[in-house]
């Protein structure tokens, strides 16, 4: 495997910051859902010497990354090759019942964007893959040569939020009857030659289809909306969630399952609020909370950034 550079984990002193107090119990389990290169979970397990790490992750090269990078820690760690929607599974196949913390640190991860062959760079030529998980089938060169023309634009729009999406499937269509759109070149010059000149000003054309096709390839957001259930479900008393989201598509799933989740349940009208319709959860920061100046300078992929947390302070029903 070519090496990859080890990258600074996005807003890690905060992260651990809003976990310590469910990481420093006795026989306490962090899950992380998206183990990428192991940064979080490293620094966790260092600074915590009774956590145990339940790490969890799609790509098998990441996996096999962070395995070497957490040898160190021996039998305090276990890895899943899972996507995080398999986070219940993942626990019963380990015995675990519940679990003190939860972490996601969503979107592509810095090694996959920097592994130029995986395609999930506009700015950089390579095969039109963008799978997470490289032992399945789907990869973008496959939508783009199988979808039907409103199928894409119906991704685009969707996972894009690209305003241009019936004239880029349009576009993509009458490519691909000439010949196979199989690298990320071609699609990045499919787009830019259907993008008027003023919109093209607004930014790179090319990054709105690209996040799209990677979200449509992973089936990230349906992944997610079943993930943060399982995970919040997963929380002991006390437990807490932290999760870092790095587009709107996402960011949204996550503030509203957390505000379900942190909301009375008691029927309007009712005198006063019993036990059992109280709040499990209680929000940890208010609304969404961005990376300093600081860190947005040290590290570019910190600019996007927001993070929400939650703790459990009620027992499910």
């Amino acid at each position: 495997m070519a090496e990859t550079p080890v990258h600074i984990p996005v807003m890690l002193e905060r992260t651990l910051e809003l976990l310590a107090p469910a990481l420093e119990r006795e026989g306490a389990v962090l899950v992380d859902a998206t183990l990428g290169l192991g940064g979080h979970a490293e620094a966790a397990l260092e600074r915590h010497a009774g956590l145990t790490l339940v790490g969890l992750d799609r790509d098998t090269d990441a996996l096999a990354r962070a395995g070497e990078r957490l040898a160190a820690f021996g039998d305090r760690v276990h890895l899943v090759h899972t996507v995080y929607s398999g986070l219940r599974t993942a626990l019963d196949g380990l015995g675990i019942e519940s679990v003190s913390a939860v972490l996601f640190d969503l979107g592509v991860s810095s090694m996959q964007l920097d592994q130029a062959e995986r395609g999930f760079a506009y700015a950089q030529d390579a095969p039109l893959d963008m799978r997470m998980d490289r032992t399945r089938s789907v990869t973008a060169a496959s939508i783009l040569a199988e979808y039907p023309e409103d199928e894409l634009r119906r991704i685009f729009y969707a996972y894009g939020e690209e305003k241009l999406a019936p004239r880029y499937a349009r576009r993509i269509v009458q490519a691909r009857a000439e010949h196979p759109i199989e690298r990320s070149s071609q699609l990045v010059d499919l787009i830019a030659q259907a993008t008027p000149r003023a919109v093209q000003r607004a930014g790179h054309p090319a990054k709105r289809v690209f996040q799209a096709l990677r979200i449509e390839v992973n089936g990230e957001l349906e992944a997610l909306e079943a993930a943060l259930p399982a995970a919040l479900d997963a929380l002991a008393l006390g437990g807490r969630i932290v999760v870092l989201a790095y587009q709107s598509l996402e960011d949204r799933i996550v503030k509203r399952e957390l505000a379900a989740r942190t909301r009375s349940t008691a029927p309007s009208g009712l005198p006063i609020e019993l036990p059992e319709h109280r709040p499990e959860f209680a929000l940890l920061v208010r609304g969404a909370e961005l990376a300093d100046d600081a860190e947005r300078a040290r590290n570019p992929r910190a600019v996007p950034v927001r993070l929400r947390a939650a703790e459990r302070v009620r027992e499910a029903a």
